[in-house]
């Protein structure tokens, strides 16, 4: 099994479509986390259910299947990149959790609610551990050359 990070393949035709909306808390994104033992990169389409959705979620103590609720940063621009993120740190608190990576994914994308459109995956680069303590995803900075969506 792999984890592959990437912007999804879905998530990019998506925004062409006008189908995500990073701006006044419209959409809800989470961030759910993932054993080794998962498969995913480009082509996870969505968290749950159908073709593309990835298998082998983490849990433990302080997590919750579908992970935590993101806050969105609102997109801007420099030069030529357009780019967006999320408020960090997230953390999941008093947990005891193993986990290889992760996968971002929005809730309410065409309007709707309950969906699972996937929009990144991250590799940790091998399995991160929490026992009985914080649990905590940090990312870089907003800006065009380091946020964790750019569009260049």
């Amino acid at each position: 099994m792999a984890i592959t990070q990437a912007m999804c393949t879905s998530f990019k035709v998506q925004l062409l479509k006008g189908q995500h909306n990073f701006t006044n808390g419209a959409h809800q994104f989470k961030l759910a986390l993932f054993t080794e033992s998962a498969t995913l990169g480009a082509t996870t389409t969505n968290f749950a259910g159908g073709a593309g959705a990835p298998n082998h979620e983490s849990s433990g103590a302080g997590y919750t299947t579908g992970g935590a609720n993101l806050t969105n940063v609102t997109p801007t621009s420099s030069s030529t990149t357009a780019f967006t993120s999320f408020s960090t740190p997230l953390t999941f608190s008093s947990s005891t959790i193993t986990a290889a990576g992760a996968l971002i994914y929005n809730t309410q994308t065409n309007g709707g609610s309950s969906t699972t459109d996937s929009v990144i995956v991250l590799n940790f680069g091998g399995n991160k551990s929490s026992n009985s303590g914080d649990f905590s995803i940090v990312f870089p900075a907003v800006n065009a050359s380091d946020a964790i969506i750019r569009i260049q």
